[in-house]
């Protein structure tokens, strides 16, 4: 059972429901570590991790389309905070980016009134980090200023634009899907748009695939999807070929460079953009289930797919090509190199139904090892990936086994010491190295993993519409010890839902009717009513479902016992103040009258008793005159019981208090009838009032109609006050004790509900009418607020009612009930201020300087010579809240990670990634990779043990080791030479073999050229000069010289080949850095020069990088850290002011040796300790700061003395 406390004051929330089909793209997790997702016109945030909703956001007025979070791809500090930014966009065209944390927007985009296609914040991180890119309908990209809501430029396209995608390796790159094919935009800037119009290619069908062809062996069918698709063509596709509407995605793979993933509903296609050829097809047989979409992963080749099913698929990648070694599944001489996804592990499918289908995945961004599914029907279902290490390798048939990585947090571990196999994906499962066989590693195991997932969270939501909503009794001072705020939601489909209105959480589902509940009503705090009527046969009748029902236990039971089949249908039910008395209204029946104590039937009306059009029970009874009658009788029998005087005094105030101790328990108990009395008027007005006690109902007074209301169609009383409301929209306020009656017109046609407010002397009343509701003062008769269906809300008010004093509560026809104030203005709330049940892992909702504190508290372990997460022990001079606030988030870390955060063994390079991921810091988890990678390098250099057995991973591109950068161009080519279909691809095949340096292949493929071919002579004579280049002098010059000229006449790639063929590459790199081509330049420096002359490429190519037109110091720093200039980005971090990664790095550095310590070295070292020392006391942290300044020496004396002034003064 969910804990409870008693929280008198409700907060304003909305419990929400089924999604739209709008909503089937807008699901976006964040670096931050929730969840975004579209429901209707609202936006939910939550946590994955507890499945709790945190937010909901509410200011658009049409279906949200698509939400994305804010990149944290920069470095932090308190004038750059940890802030939660979210931008949805709407079906009207309307962009709204959030501050989430206070639920305020901070500003509103418009550009057309078409629904937002796409949109994604820019990544780079140099870049400002408010920009956002979208496509408004038709065929225009927008870029926006986020903060400001300021329009930067557009640029519109010659197609519609149906979705975009950044190369994550090139930011001035970007792919538009359009509805012909795609544009490639390789001039992307913020700073200005797109010159030319992208380069244009057409896809041609894959259904004209081999993939496609009913192969007749199994051999055959490998032999079909292993033959060659020419996919990407720059001629239009003949009409039937043209398939592109299939389309469902495309997407650049984050993994390697220049591979892009197309979706198609059978199949995913790799292509490798270098040869603009698929590499590499998943295809699904005929009675496999189609895909949906399709999310690719960073840290490994993996991909997340999302079946029409809601079976989530994983699977890996793997480049099954001979020269890497790796065993072939058969021994068949053409058994063909191919890029393969093996199925690694699925998920449970889900019941798929009209109304429930698979919306959308996405995958934390950050870990990668949890996906997030939305169903249509409002479910989030958390699925998280879990590894299971096998132990010892062992030589298994099929596909090729995943090994676990040796290193956890960037070092290399033993089985002995603490780790989190399940932290991350690439701390699950080695990386491209180790699964292509080739990690023959010395004396060292190999531990194979299986995956599978692991269902860890569920959100349920509201079923469809229609509702009718009914809060329990209000709370009183003789309930408040039991009281919860419940609200039973009765559902279209014959169930009850129980919310409780404190946590916002399902407290009871019960399954009660067969069908659509039309009322409900509580009989006390654990048991209510209500009733069901199915759909009329011919002649008019239903059957009447009529259950009361006990919370505690979930019994129901039939309140009209036998009755209620083939009947007239009912209409309503009220449930007398004491509830003692219910009364059943039929639609052409006369009343009932039930005693709710027994389940029995008081009075059945006879056949001339008027129609009730509306009935209410009254407030006044004789319950407290009876009482007293009853207390004395009983204190006179006490009396006579009590044999002498003397005892008497003694017995009387015991007895008489055990007895209105008991009479306060239970009047049932005791069978105290009182009377209680009721109004109803007839189809004429007439209102009627009838007394009932015990069994007799006696006719009291008959009222004659108003001449101004029309048919009376429900009344609300609370003490001397009655109020009726009328088909015709007029309310008629009655002062029972004044004896006046006053009418007011709305204007508002047929009132459906009036409600009071609880509490003693609350006169306050909701109206609910078809096209809205109202709040009313009856004291003042004026109205308080007003909320109308198409003027201020697109939503139906289907049902009201008070669920405190103060607050409303709203059953709306989008699926979802809002509770609101009085004046029914949606309004979010601040996330701080919101009572969860669980506690949240989420800094960001933490002040700015608190959560830079609790970073730098978690970083700079141990404390005071022990490591320890009671920020208590430490001297932050900060509020209390404020050190209890940071408390909170670290009690709500996961024990594995507790675990290692307090394990002295953990370094602090191992802490820095560590803290990086649990902030969701990209900027820091890259800058962090890298550096410990890169340092572990340098301490197996300087201690002479073999090189790292797990490389930086490919997805880290020119930043990899060269030796294992090398190895992947090369099974690369070999993979795009295998794939190669027409003469324009062996022509880059060969071009780019000879760049690496592969003569003999390059010859072959050269002398393929046929004799018809243009360039057959070129080609048979470059093959004749590639094999016959000799190292002499002259013919050296001679081809130098050609290669010059050639390169100043433009022919840039033809000289660069020349040079590499007289291993000139260094010259080649220099040429080609001349001419602006710094990528290819690293990237020859990469595989064919030693590793002093690559050096001094890349060193150019960061000094380029540095330089203020282009201004990538982040992308410069980590090219740095890759060259094992360790000195060099102390430095730049510095001069950047980025104080604290620069302490912490140079703190890593020291610890591992990697710095020559001198008079230069030690003036930088004080400089930076003094800084971060200034940068923690500008945060409050003392003794982190002193800690820092103390290393800082001379530089940070006067810190010092100041920080110890303030502690003595402190303690004084």
């Amino acid at each position: 059972m969910i804990p409870f406390t008693v929280n008198i004051k409700l907060s304003t929330r909305t419990l929400t429901g089924a999604l739209t089909q709008h909503n089937k793209g807008a699901l976006d997790w964040g670096c931050q570590g929730l969840i975004a997702y579209g429901c209707h016109s609202l936006v939910l945030v939550v946590d994955p991790s507890s499945a709790q909703t945190l937010q909901v956001l509410e200011k658009h007025k049409a279906n949200v389309v698509k939400v994305k979070w804010a990149r944290e791809n920069y470095h932090h500090n308190l004038g750059s905070p940890y802030a939660l930014r979210l931008a949805s966009a709407d079906a009207s065209g309307k962009i709204v980016v959030w501050d989430v944390m206070s639920g305020t927007t901070r500003c509103e985009i418009q550009e057309h009134s078409k629904p937002i296609h796409d949109m994604q914040w820019l990544w780079s991180q140099d870049a400002s980090r408010d920009l956002l890119l979208a496509v408004h309908p038709p065929n225009l990209i927008v870029l926006w200023n986020a903060d400001t809501g300021t329009k930067l430029w557009k640029k519109s396209y010659a197609e519609n634009i149906l979705s975009f995608s950044f190369n994550p390796f090139q930011p001035s790159q970007l792919a538009l899907l359009t509805s012909e094919g795609i544009v490639f935009v390789s001039d992307f800037s913020p700073s200005k748009p797109p010159t030319s119009t992208g380069r244009k290619v057409y896809i041609s069908s894959p259904h004209a695939s081999p993939a496609h062809s009913k192969p007749t062996t199994a051999t055959g069918a490998k032999k079909a999807l292993n033959k060659v698709k020419v996919l990407i063509t720059n001629e239009k596709p003949s009409a039937e070929a043209v398939t592109l509407n299939e389309c469902l995605q495309l997407s650049y793979l984050p993994s390697k460079r220049n591979h892009m993933l197309l979706l198609y509903p059978r199949e995913i296609l790799i292509l490798d953009l270098e040869v603009n050829q698929t590499v590499g097809v998943v295809a699904i047989e005929r009675t496999g289930v189609p895909f949906l979409q399709v999310t690719p992963c960073f840290q490994r080749d993996v991909l997340f797919c999302l079946h029409e099913n809601g079976c989530i698929t994983l699977r890996v990648g793997r480049q099954s090509c001979g020269s890497s070694g790796a065993p072939n599944e058969e021994a068949d001489s053409d058994a063909v190199q191919e890029m393969t996804y093996d199925l690694r592990c699925q998920c449970d499918a889900i019941r798929v139904t009209k109304t429930v289908r698979p919306y959308s995945i996405t995958c934390s961004p950050i870990n990668e090892n949890a996906v997030a599914l939305v169903i249509s029907d409002g479910r989030v279902m958390i699925w998280e990936l879990k590894s299971s290490v096998l132990g010892r390798r062992t030589r298994n048939a099929g596909t090729a086994a995943l090994y676990a990585p040796h290193s956890f947090c960037g070092k290399p571990v033993g089985p002995l010491q603490r780790k989190v196999n399940d932290l991350s994906l690439d701390s699950m499962i080695a990386g491209q190295s180790m699964q292509a066989g080739d990690a023959q590693l010395s004396g060292s195991l190999l531990q194979e993993v299986h995956l599978k997932f692991l269902l860890t969270g569920l959100l349920s939501g509201l079923p469809q519409p229609p509702f009718v909503v009914r809060m329990c009794p209000p709370l009183t001072t003789k309930n408040i010890t039991q009281y919860k705020p419940l609200l039973a939601i009765g559902t279209s489909n014959g169930s009850v839902f129980v919310y409780n209105l404190t946590s916002g959480l399902l407290h009871k589902e019960l399954n009660i009717h067969s069908c659509e509940v039309r009322a409900i009503e509580w009989t006390s705090l654990t048991s209510f009513l209500s009733f069901a009527t199915s759909t009329p046969n011919n002649l008019g009748l239903v059957r009447n479902e009529l259950q009361l029902v006990d919370l505690l236990t979930g019994r129901s039971l039939p309140f009209r016992g036998e009755r209620g089949n083939d009947e007239q249908p009912m209409e309503m039910i009220k449930v007398s103040h004491l509830k003692q008395y219910l009364a059943v209204v039929f639609k052409d029946k006369p009343l009932e009258l039930w005693d709710i104590r027994t389940c029995t039937l008081l009075r059945e009306m006879s056949k001339s008793f008027p129609t009730v059009t509306a009935l209410e029970w009254s407030p006044s009874h004789n319950l407290k005159s009876l009482r007293k009658k009853q207390m004395a009788a009983r204190e006179a029998m006490a009396r006579q019981t009590v044999s002498s005087d003397t005892e008497l005094n003694s017995v009387e105030s015991s007895v008489i208090s055990l007895l209105q101790e008991a009479e306060s328990k239970s009047e049932i108990s005791q069978n105290i009838s009182a009377r209680e009395h009721f109004v109803f008027t007839d189809t004429d007005g007439q209102v009627y009032h009838l007394t009932v006690e015990g069994n007799s109902v006696k006719d009291s007074a008959r009222i004659p109609p108003d001449g101004s209301m029309g048919s009376i169609s429900c009344i609300a009383w609370k003490g001397d006050n009655l109020v009726l409301g009328d088909v015709d929209g007029n309310l008629n306020f009655w002062d029972l004790k004044g004896r006046v009656s006053r009418g007011v017109p709305t204007h508002r046609n047929w009132v459906r509900k009036i409600r009071f407010a609880p509490g003693k002397g609350n006169q306050k009343l909701i109206v609910l009418y078809n096209d809205g509701a109202e709040v009313w003062d009856t004291k003042e008769i004026q109205m308080v607020s007003s909320l109308r269906t198409g003027r201020n809300v697109n939503y139906r008010v289907l049902d009201v009612d008070w669920c405190s004093s103060d607050k409303v509560v709203l059953a709306c026809d989008d699926g979802c009930i809002r509770v609101l104030e009085m004046s029914m203005k949606s309004s979010c709330f601040r996330m701080d201020e919101q009572e969860l049940i669980d506690p949240v892992w989420c800094p960001y909702l933490l002040l700015p300087r608190a959560s830079l504190v609790l970073k730098a508290f978690l970083l700079h372990q141990p404390w005071s010579d022990k490591c320890s997460l009671d920020i208590t022990n430490v001297d932050y001079p900060e509020h209390d809240d404020m050190k209890i606030l940071i408390q909170e988030q670290i009690n709500s870390l996961s024990n594995d990670v507790k675990e290692l955060l307090l394990d002295p063994e953990f370094t602090l390079l191992q802490r820095c990634l560590l803290v990086a991921r649990l902030y969701g810091d990209e900027s820091d988890l890259h800058f962090w990779t890298v550096a410990s990678h890169y340092l572990q390098v340098f301490q197996q250099k300087a201690s002479n043990t073999s090189i790292s057995a797990n490389p930086l991973d490919i997805c880290y591109d020119l930043l990899c080791e060269n030796v294992y950068f090398q190895k992947f161009q090369l099974d690369r080519v070999c993979l795009q030479e295998a794939k190669r279909s027409s003469y324009e691809h062996t022509r880059k095949c060969a071009d780019q073999l000879l760049l690496l340096g592969q003569t003999d292949r390059a010859v072959q493929l050269l002398l393929e050229t046929s004799a018809d071919n243009p360039h057959y002579y070129c080609d048979s004579l470059k093959a004749c000069l590639v094999t016959t280049v000799t190292s002499s002098g002259p013919s050296q010059s001679t081809i130098k010289l050609v290669a010059t000229n050639m390169i100043a006449n433009g022919k840039l790639a033809e000289g660069v080949q020349l040079l590499c063929l007289i291993d000139k590459a260094a010259d080649a790199c220099r040429y080609l850095q001349t001419y602006n081509e710094w990528n290819h330049a690293a990237w020859l420096a990469k595989v064919r020069l030693n590793s002093e002359e690559c050096t001094e490429v890349l060193k150019r190519w960061v000094d380029h990088l540095c330089s203020p037109q282009i201004n990538q110091k982040y992308k410069a720093i980590l090219v740095l850290l890759s060259l094992g200039c360790f000195q060099r980005v102390i430095e730049m971090l510095h001069s950047m002011r980025c104080f604290d990664r620069a302490a912490l790095f140079l703190e890593a550095c020291l610890r591992c040796s990697a710095m020559e310590i001198g008079d230069e070295t030690n003036k930088l070292i004080s400089a930076v300790y003094a800084d971060y020392a200034r940068n923690l006391r500008a945060l409050g942290f003392s003794q982190g700061a002193l800690r820092f300044a103390l290393k800082a020496g001379d530089a940070g004396l006067e810190l010092v003395t100041e920080l110890q002034n303030l502690k003595v003064a402190e303690e004084k």
